[in-house]
């Protein structure tokens, strides 16, 4: 008998897939607990449909990210902070910091978690910097401190 699990089913699928199963199996235990119900026409068209839709939706994410990732990549960012002597600066530039600039200056909002960094960037000078739009999506921004 052809099901469609409704639930994640350990050792048979995840929700939303079709799979056969032994008459009584169905019937005497993913039936009753909810975890599945039978294929019908309008069930596998339903499950379709959704599909379709989360890889529309999946699509247009991934353009997002991609003129993001373009508009980010043209951006350079300038960091004014105290600096002392042989350019080593008072403190750090941290993820946090490049987001809030780049926040107050371009009116884009990114996550600090999304900014790579090795550690803080610690002197002056230009670096460029990761940013992870997206999974596989990514852009360089040029960061540039300079003292104040």
């Amino acid at each position: 008998m052809k099901v469609v699990l409704l639930q994640d089913v350990k050792a048979l699928g995840k929700k939303d897939d079709v799979v056969d199963v032994s008459d009584g199996y169905a019937r005497n235990f993913l039936f009753p607990k909810g975890l599945a119900v039978e294929a019908t026409k309008g069930k596998l068209n339903e499950i379709s449909q959704k599909k379709s839709a989360l890889e529309n939706k999946k699509r247009q994410e991934m353009e997002e990210a991609k003129a993001l990732a373009e508009r980010l990549s043209k951006i350079e960012v300038a960091i004014k902070t105290k600096a002392g002597a042989g350019g080593k600066l008072f403190g750090s530039i941290t993820a946090k910091d490049i987001a809030d600039i780049i926040k107050k200056e371009h009116k884009i909002e990114i996550d600090k978690k999304k900014i790579v960094l090795d550690d803080a960037i610690k002197s002056l000078g230009t670096q460029e910097v990761e940013i992870k739009v997206y999974p596989e999506i990514s852009a360089k921004v040029k960061v540039t401190v300079v003292q104040e």
